[in-house]
């Protein structure tokens, strides 16, 4: 990855965490992204004692991380014992695709009813960026970032950013199946291809066109779940 593809994925990434940042915020979204990359399994245990090392703070900003991933679902606590991430829950996947859909629908009617020429070159910068990315296998973890990144830019087009940091708290368990994806050459070409056909319905103001964009980038069969959870069984509940 050549430098100012690096400085720009950084950008981002900065962008994305809304700094500056409580320590209770920057632990949260550490952690949050360590889980959803399946660095921390399900299943795995969480010892406060080494997270307060490893982060170098005391025990209320980790508490107050770890409380925000159990109201996420990713994380359960057992008071005086334990943390566990969480395994996945397929029901819960399904709830998250379901909000996921309905809601990015309506962002992208909206956004191409008044054409949004300010999501459009930002929607296409990222878009390079993951370009960029795309070819060299060990950046997927940041592809997949810059994938999430994208589909905020959608959101925050409409000033809902509220909305987005929603489903993206309810979205732990599907983001968990999606990483379980194996990313082959022909996958990565399908998500920037329904990236460039969303912005480009919005720069035309096509209404319905980014409508069908969105639901055919998003669309998952109803038994999608079922082969990751044969292959996965230690990590669904």
């Amino acid at each position: 990855m050549n430098l100012s593809v690096k400085a720009a994925v950084e950008l981002a990434r900065h962008n994305m965490r809304h700094q500056p940042r409580s320590a209770a915020a920057r632990i949260y979204d550490d952690l949050r992204q360590r889980i959803l990359s399946l660095e921390l399994p399900p299943g795995a245990s969480l010892l406060r004692a080494e997270l307060a090392q490893r982060y170098d703070v005391s025990q209320t900003p980790l508490r107050d991380a770890l409380q925000r991933l159990e109201q996420d679902g990713l994380v359960e606590i057992f008071p005086q014992s334990r943390t566990l991430v969480t395994r996945i829950d397929a029901t819960r996947v399904q709830e998250a695709q379901f909000l996921r859909v309905a809601l990015e629908t309506e962002v992208v009617r909206r956004l191409a009813r008044k054409g949004a020429q300010d999501v459009v070159d930002f929607g296409r910068a990222v878009i390079e960026l993951q370009r960029s990315l795309a070819t060299d296998r060990s950046q997927l973890q940041l592809f997949q970032e810059m994938d999430e990144y994208f589909h905020g830019v959608l959101f925050g087009g409409l000033q809902q950013d509220d909305l987005h940091a929603l489903v993206r708290s309810r979205s732990g368990h599907l983001d968990r199946v999606r990483r379980l994806q194996t990313h082959a050459e022909d996958k990565i070409r399908e998500i920037l291809q329904g990236h460039e056909r969303i912005v480009a319905a919005i720069e035309a103001r096509d209404e319905d066109a980014a409508v069908e964009a969105i639901r055919v980038h998003l669309h998952k069969e109803p038994d999608w779940v079922n082969s990751f959870r044969a292959e996965h069984q230690d990590y669904f509940s």
